[in-house]
């Protein structure tokens, strides 16, 4: 029933906060991502957690204004691709208006290179995965799999997405990432130095990072590559973590 003008304020908060979160699954581009299989991993716990799910193979829905009003939480896993005018501005004003902004690996890092201002949203670009030694390489996916830590740092401690959370170690692909310093950095990751790379000292990167923009939320998360990584513990509980953290 819609709410009576009669109802005291006291009711309508409790109404309010009883009504139905809408989350959006926006997912496509690069294949290698695994876009449907990873954010099929994650639908069902939306689910659980009382959303709503709408699922896209486009950013084309960013565009409609009316309809990203009512959207509390957008999950994205678009690697590349590219996205119009039209949708980019009608996502970033959902996000200022309080639509909260997820995402994990090439699907929010490494989307939609043809827009600065998407960059400039996110905070965070792949930059590169350097791999394994150059005799070591055979062509597959496989070829950029090293190991490699995921440090929490400080600031992750005390966040809601990390705390509790230890250092953990992966096998996969380790994301070279440029970034600013409005992210707040929950997790670091460090590229070492190995005999046959050009660079001379180990960089630091951000490996989970959060990001205030108007009134929304945006969470990052390099981790990810396909599935078999998503599945990890800890990169799972941040996952789940930071899309209840981010959605409205």
């Amino acid at each position: 029933m819609p709410h009576s003008t009669e109802h005291s304020s006291e009711q309508s908060s409790e109404q309010s906060s009883e009504r139905t979160r809408h989350a959006l699954v926006v997912r496509g581009g690069w294949d290698g991502h695994q876009p449907v299989e990873a954010t099929e991993e994650f639908i069902p716990f939306l689910h659980e957690q009382g959303f709503e799910v709408r699922v896209e193979d486009s950013p084309k829905p960013y565009a409609d204004h009316a309809y990203m009003a009512g959207v509390d939480l957008v999950v994205q896993c678009v690697t590349m691709s590219t996205i119009e005018k039209d949708e980019l501005a009608g996502l970033m004003a959902a996000v200022e208006a309080g639509t909260g902004l997820a995402g994990w690996h090439g699907g929010i890092a490494d989307s939609y290179r043809n827009s600065s201002d998407y960059l400039h949203l996110i905070g965070g670009q792949f930059a590169c995965h350097p791999g394994k030694h150059p005799d070591e390489r055979t062509g597959e996916q496989a070829d950029n799999y090293v190991p490699y830590r995921v440090t929490i740092t400080d600031a992750g401690r005390e966040h809601p997405i990390t705390a509790g959370l230890d250092d953990f170690d992966l096998v996969t692909e380790q994301y070279w990432v440029l970034s600013d310093d409005y992210c707040d950095v929950l997790a670091t990751t460090t590229q070492a130095v190995r005999a046959w790379d050009p660079w001379h000292r180990p960089v630091t990167s951000p490996a989970v990072w959060t990001r205030s923009w108007g009134k929304g939320k945006v969470f990052v998360a390099t981790p990810g590559h396909r599935v078999e990584v998503l599945r990890e513990t800890a990169v799972r509980t941040l996952v789940e973590r930071g899309l209840l953290w981010a959605g409205r």
